[in-house]
């Protein structure tokens, strides 16, 4: 069954703080899905200390913004440090990974191609 792409588990008509809709638990990675869709995926997470997502391809392109805290992101063989309020988009089909090396938030949205 296609899903229609409409946001869930979020508040409508009323500001945000998006950082706010994730906790951090020890040991974990939080994941709180937006919207998800053909086209569109939006996810917010939290990282516990140690954490990580394993290196992994994606058909869409993500954009990654760092909502609190700090991450080690790879793409591909490039390693760089990002931290609140910085964001990088990893390209659709290049291997990544992500690495709480502190907790960190993040905003993810994954664009694919119909």
């Amino acid at each position: 069954m296609e899903q229609s792409g409409r946001f869930r588990n979020i508040a409508f008509s009323q500001p945000l703080n998006l950082a706010g809709l994730v906790d951090y638990q020890e040991g974990t990675v939080v994941s709180r899905t937006l919207a998800q869709g053909k086209n569109v995926s939006i996810t917010l997470f939290a990282f516990a200390r140690g954490e990580e997502i394993s290196a992994h391809t994606s058909p869409g392109d993500a954009l990654v913004h760092v909502l609190e805290g700090e991450a080690e992101i790879t793409i591909g063989e490039e390693k760089m440090k990002v931290k609140a309020g910085e964001a990088v988009v990893m390209p659709a089909g290049i291997p990544h990974a992500l690495y709480a090396e502190k907790p960190f938030k993040m905003f993810l949205a994954v664009v694919f191609n119909p």
